[in-house]
């Protein structure tokens, strides 16, 4: 014997108990086609079992069923009368109540929270309840559900699938809408859970019951009124939706993408309900079609029952047909009578609309599934073993355990939770040429393929709200855009932010980026931000327009000094030559001309070589300058020294020993530039912190203090040459070229004096240029103070360059 638990009523009246006497039955009224559909199922199925010789032969299977109208109180209350065995549930107290036997499974219920009321009340007894439609994930816990098991999945994954689904169209901002019930609360506490996980928020999330109040219904009516979302994702049964399409088009709210779930996305009542096209373009999950040779005709064979046992029956005739028979008490005189011999395929109402055809083939599975059980128990084979004592135990243990095939080719079984495989089917609503909807199945999903493939969308055309072929959108900001990043908005979800542009040196080369990404430190971020860039090495280079100036002024210098030695030479016996020292006239020609080619080593691309020689030629050379120009000046002194009586000076310093002094003088440099190479020598270098997009290729000094040491040790030398020359510059002129020594050692020094905060407040190659430009400056300085004046007498005044001319009067005699 198998039980059934159908809702053939939706609703009940209302009345105010007073407790004085023992409340009534519920009265139930408005009819529901559905739960006769159900009811139907289940006969066709029991009629298939009895009929065939395969399964549970020389056995047949009875049934009991009930109604339950949508009451969780009446659906406990039937649910201890199947398992009592009480024959009259709801007879007076007079009359005796009568024992049958106890049914081996129960059918139902259609909704999850009578099915949690049942379960928990039956579930102590193991008394197997099997519902079709029941798609709460708390009915997993077998904790507190032990003997509940169900033939359509649990909305754990029907919940996760639609946050795919919202998730793979873009839509992260959305509103949420469920019943006030163990259905809605538990269904979209799943899906917000997912939701979160996925990047997408709920602006708003509300629930109510057919029942509430229209004060609280308003409510809900100016939330979706104040919000920004074009999305709302249900958790709906069709009576709750019945009451929100109403307050839809009475507040004439319309452009919402309606997103649904299996208990009203494929429901063709609730598509023809809506007339006024609230629900246009739908889109939602469902159960796969199925169809099930020999059930639409069974269940549209129908014929009234006269016999009083089943009062039901008549008044679903008088629905079903819109007329009345002659003995009914509410018949009206407008309406036609009830003949009995109506024909079922000549109308069109919900109760032969098939589009619920998967949940009847669940009812169908169910029925199935305790048919094998029991098929196993009893040993079947040609015949079955009627002895063995059935317990219920024992029958739900082999329900968990089963696992075979309908005629249709489907496997059926259950996990370890009593839910079968998850599998859906995507829905959309489009619309038929004759004006009603079309349930177009546009996509799958199958929870047991791996996360990645579990939803897959055909590439056909969708419609969307308003039966637009666009989707709609629906975010609370816009996508960033490479090149920035997201910064919340403050008190607002995550879904809410603002684009900030990345900052300079940083990239974002993704949409939606959280973060900006610091550039490597040879790179530098684009216009956009959203690439790095390599950055431009900068140096002093020949190419340029500066580098090449410098250059032509060092090469300019260089053949001005070798044209001033030519003309030295070709005059070497002249007295202006002879005039002091000619040697070390020949040696300062040649260490200018070093001053000036090492000058070119600054330009270029720095490198090891470079770097090393650049500093130390430049040290060396200009030593050996000032050395031969201090040289000629103590020389100057030593002459007129040499005067005065009894002095024998310059045999001291006679041409050996200037010659010592260069070398000498030069000798220290050559230390200083040795220790400092071998401590910590120059070298190139990137720097990255002067300027922010350009790399600055540069010679690092290594040792500053070696750097310094080399300078300070020229300008020492600078200095000491500035003051002899300056002691010497009132002595005959005719004679004297330390006045001439005297003013290029004042410009030498004035140069380098304003070469430091020139050279240390210069950026990247700039700075190289101001050193060239020091070099070049007193490198000119020491040659044009020094020698032009010369070979102005030598080439333009030759009547000058004579001894008696050079000698002068009271002139002291060169020896």
């Amino acid at each position: 014997m198998l039980g059934g638990i159908f809702s053939f009523h939706n609703k009940w009246k209302n009345r105010q108990d007073t407790y004085m006497h023992k409340p009534l039955p519920l009265q139930c009224n408005s009819l529901n086609f559905r739960g006769f559909q159900f009811a139907q199922a289940m006969l066709f199925a029991i009629e298939e079992i009895n009929n065939s010789t395969d399964l549970l032969p020389d056995i047949s299977l009875g049934y009991k069923i009930y109604d339950a109208c949508v009451s969780i109180a009446r659906g406990v209350r039937v649910a201890l009368a199947l398992a009592n065995g009480n024959e009259m549930v709801f007879a007076s107290s007079e009359v005796p109540c009568t024992r049958s036997a106890q049914v081996q499974a129960i059918m139902g219920e259609t909704f999850s929270s009578p099915c949690m009321a049942i379960s928990t009340v039956i579930g102590p007894f193991y008394i197997p309840l099997i519902s079709h439609f029941a798609t709460c994930a708390c009915l997993s816990d077998k904790t507190k559900y032990p003997s509940f098991l169900r033939t359509i999945p649990s909305d754990y994954y029907q919940s996760r699938a639609l946050a795919q689904l919202v998730k793979y169209f873009g839509w992260t901002w959305v509103g949420a809408i469920r019943s006030n019930d163990d259905y809605g609360n538990n269904g979209m506490a799943t899906f917000t859970e997912t939701a979160q996980q996925l990047g997408i928020c709920l602006e708003y999330s509300v629930s109510f019951f057919r029942t509430d109040s229209p004060v609280k219904i308003q409510k809900i009516i100016d939330i979706i009124k104040a919000s920004t979302s074009k999305v709302i994702v249900t958790f709906l049964s069709p009576s709750e939706l019945y009451v929100l399409m109403h307050e839809f088009f009475y507040h004439n709210l319309t452009g919402y993408q309606w997103v649904g779930t299996e208990g009203w996305i494929f429901d063709s009542e609730t598509a023809a309900r809506d007339r006024h096209h609230i629900l246009d373009g739908a889109i939602g999950l469902s159960i796969p079609k199925a169809h099930v040779s020999g059930m639409r005709e069974f269940m549209l064979d129908v014929t009234p029952l006269n016999s009083s046992s089943n009062e039901l029956f008549p008044k679903f005739w008088e629905k079903l047909f819109s007329c009345k028979f002659k003995k009914s008490k509410s018949s009206d005189g407008n309406q036609r009578e009830c003949t009995g011999h109506e024909d079922v395929t000549g109308v069109q109402n919900s109760f032969t609309d098939m589009s619920l055809m998967p949940i009847f083939y669940n009812v169908y599975k169910g029925v199935y599934a305790v048919a094998h059980a029991l098929h196993n128990i009893l040993s079947c084979n040609k015949t079955c073993n009627n002895k063995v004592q059935l317990d219920l135990f024992t029958i739900l243990q082999h329900i968990k355990k089963i696992w075979f095939k309908t005629k249709e080719g489907d496997e059926v079984y259950f996990n370890e939770n009593g839910d079968p495989a998850a599998k859906y089917e995507i829905i959309n609503w489009q619309p038929a040429e004759n004006g009603i909807v079309d349930f177009v199945t546009v996509g799958l999903y199958d929870a047991s393929l791996p996360a990645d493939k579990q939803l897959t969308l055909q590439n056909r055309s969708l419609f969307w709200a308003q039966n637009s072929p666009q989707v709609p959108l629906s975010i609370c900001s816009e996508k960033c855009p490479p090149g920035t990043r997201k910064v919340l908005q403050k008190g607002k979800p995550v879904c809410c932010y603002d684009c900030l542009r990345c900052a300079e040196g940083e990239i974002s080369n993704i949409t939606d980026s959280v973060t900006c990404v610091q550039c490597h430190p040879e790179f530098w971020s684009n216009e956009r931000r959203d690439a790095c860039v390599k950055k431009e090495a900068e140096f002093l280079s020949y190419e340029e327009i500066m580098g090449a100036l410098l250059t032509a002024a060092s090469l300019f210098g260089t053949c001005m000094t070798a044209v001033v030695a030519f003309i030295f030479f070709r005059y070497r016996q002249t007295p202006v030559v002879r005039a002091n020292n000619s040697e070390l006239s020949f040696l300062l020609l040649f260490s200018l001309s070093l001053c000036f080619l090492c000058s070119l080593t600054f330009i270029g691309r720095p490198s090891e070589w470079s770097c090393i020689l650049r500093h130390t030629a430049f040290g060396i050379t200009f030593v050996l300058c000032i050395s031969c120009v201090m040289g000629k000046t103590i020389v100057v002194l030593m002459a007129f020294r040499a005067t005065l009586p009894g002095s024998d000076v310059m045999k001291w310093f006679g041409p050996a020993q200037q010659k010592l002094s260069v070398l000498g003088f030069t000798l220290i440099q050559l230390i200083i530039c040795i220790l400092w190479l071998t401590i910590s020598p120059p070298f190139p270098f990137k720097n990255f912190k002067t300027f922010k997009d350009k790399i600055i290729l540069e010679c690092a000094l290594g040792s500053a203090v070696g750097f310094w040491a080399v300078l300070g040790y020229i300008g020492l030398l600078a200095m000491l040459c500035f003051i002899l020359a300056f002691l010497a510059r009132k002595l005959p002129d005719n004679f004297n070229e330390a006045k001439f020594i005297t003013f290029s050692m004042l410009i030498f020094c004035a140069v380098w004096i304003t070469f430091i905060p020139a050279y240390v407040s210069s950026p990247g190659k700039f700075s190289v240029a101001v050193e060239i430009f020091a070099i070049l400056a007193s490198s000119f300085g020491l040659l044009i103070c020094i020698f032009i004046p010369k070979c102005y007498i030598i080439l333009l005044k030759p009547e000058k360059n004579t001894k008696k001319q050079m000698m002068g009067k009271g002139a002291p005699k060169l020896r």
